[in-house]
């Protein structure tokens, strides 16, 4: 991190050609510790002259790391994972002084992202092709899998380490170089992560850090040498992207929000749901797009239920995420205020409001963006508080008289990317997995992202684009096939002949 001398605040600069690099004449934006409320440093806003430094460096450093052989990829993926665990407690630290989780959780989050660098280790078994022999006389045809060329991530604030290691795995160790574009509000694990990947021994250029704002987003979208964009973030931002990136000749995958609900049946076990239904509604304050926001409730378990969530409420801690505690601040200011500001509309539309997050005080903390665990019951339907994405630590109860009322709830919903059903009953359970419209499914599981050998990804407006995150579909989308079909002539070939080829 390099200071500048027009101020006292460390500036969070660029990660290009494999050393640090602040552009001249670069805006730059404020960086929070959100449970202090303080800017603690800035972060460089790339101008056009960086973007296309930046690209440039990828594309010269791509042709020699695709022709390096499988093998010594493989072995600087091994150096890499072992230096992240080895020294994934200094990525938590940074990760909680910037986005406000608790430190738990930042290291969970690491370890999720590690399992992706774990199956890229092993990426040479899912590159291999096809291999017909004699389809006609003399002629085989087989298929090969090679990588595209430079590939841009763009990263939300939610998890600014698990998210980019959703994809650059997988996207390095198929030969591709990559640009990594995080969130501007939390941009320090991404310039950690480069210099660990220098320290594996990466060559420069394979891994490249471009902060900004939507002046870098664009610049990444429309440039003509950037082959395909990852993204995950909110889902107007993720339609903006893939309709601009697919429009500029790219390959998208463009994940977006989420409004997951978890539909409770009357046999389950409550104790169970409402454990549940704090750790998905309140983890990471609710800003992550895997939690449940809405528990749909199958009558007569509502008032129960209710009650075992509110008591297991009252025991939170609410704090400085580097401090002993359950839950931590807000991002920013702005997310706080807009985030209660979904309190207000929900009551203004007839909510009860059982538990108000709202007002909180922190000890030694007062400026931080404070917004505590907020429940609501009998949310309308017809409420933005019930049909737009929160992303934060409210959690609604919507009642609903049967398990067909429940489905028809979930699959009205706009969004598909997450969704669970708590039941003893295997046979509700497996009609609930065949007729749910979502993505990502948990019987009895609240948070249902798949290990790194499946992919990740919703449905509806919860993705744009055909290709998931990770696994099988992760290796296809930064890969493209060639099919070669091949002929060794013998002496008795058979001459010349105009016509056109016959099997």
């Amino acid at each position: 991190m390099t200071n500048t001398s027009n101020s006292s605040l460390p500036v969070v600069p660029h990660w290009i050609a494999g050393a640090e690099h602040l552009g001249s004449n670069e805006r730059t934006a404020p960086v929070f510790d959100p449970a202090l409320g303080a800017v603690t440093k800035k972060v460089s806003l790339a101008n056009a002259a960086t973007i296309d430094a930046a690209v440039a460096s990828a594309k010269a450093a791509y042709p020699a790391w695709r022709d390096l052989s499988l093998t010594r990829r493989q072995a600087v993926l091994f150096r890499f994972r072992e230096l992240l665990d080895s020294r994934k407690g200094e990525l938590a630290e940074i990760i909680t002084a910037e986005h406000g989780k608790v430190l738990s959780d930042a290291l969970g989050e690491i370890s999720r992202g590690q399992e992706v660098v774990e199956f890229a280790t092993g990426l040479a078994h899912h590159l291999k092709g096809e291999y017909s022999e004699q389809v006609s006389t003399g002629i085989d045809v087989y298929s090969l899998r090679q990588p595209l060329g430079v590939v841009g991530i763009i990263s939300p604030f939610n998890f600014p380490a698990m998210v980019p290691m959703w994809f650059f795995p997988i996207a390095i160790a198929a030969g591709n170089t990559v640009i990594l574009k995080p969130s501007e509000k939390d941009p320090s694990a991404a310039l950690w992560l480069a210099e660990l990947w220098k320290e594996a021994g990466l060559p420069d250029g394979v891994f490249t850090v471009l902060h900004g704002d939507k002046e870098a987003v664009d610049g990444l979208l429309t440039h003509p040498d950037v082959k395909a964009i990852s993204f995950v973030g909110s889902t107007p931002i993720a339609r903006y992207v893939y309709e601009t990136g697919t429009s500029h000749g790219k390959r998208v995958q463009a994940l977006g929000g989420a409004k997951n609900h978890m539909l409770v049946l009357p046999d389950a076990d409550l104790d169970l749901v409402a454990d549940s239904a704090i750790n998905a509604g309140f983890g990471s304050a609710g800003e992550r797009c895997m939690a449940i926001s809405v528990v749909v409730a199958v009558e007569p378990v509502a008032d129960p239920l209710i009650e075992k969530i509110t008591e297991r409420m009252s025991a939170l801690t609410i704090g400085d995420g580097r401090r002993s505690c359950d839950m931590g601040p807000l991002i920013t200011e702005q997310h706080r205020d807009k985030v209660a500001s979904y309190i207000e509309i929900a009551q203004a539309d007839g909510a009860t409001i059982v538990v108000d997050g709202r007002g909180i005080t922190v000890d030694g903390n007062e400026n931080g963006f404070w917004l505590g665990p907020t429940l609501l019951d009998n949310v309308p339907t017809t409420s933005k508080a019930y049909t737009e994405e929160i992303f934060g630590p409210v959690l609604a109860v919507v009642r609903v008289p049967s398990y067909d009322a429940g489905v028809e709830l979930i699959n009205s919903g706009a969004f598909g990317n997450g969704t669970a059903i708590f039941t003893n009953d295997g046979g509700a359970a497996r009609r609930f997995q065949n007729e749910i419209e979502v993505g990502m499914i948990g019987i009895n599981v609240p948070i249902p992202v798949p290990v790194a050998t499946f992919s990740f990804g919703g449905w509806k407006d919860s993705l744009f684009g055909d290709t998931k995150a990770h696994g099988a579909e992760g290796v296809r989308f930064f890969t493209q096939q060639k099919a070669v079909t091949s002929r060794w002539l013998d002496p008795s070939h058979g001459g010349i002949n105009l016509g056109f080829p016959q099997n």
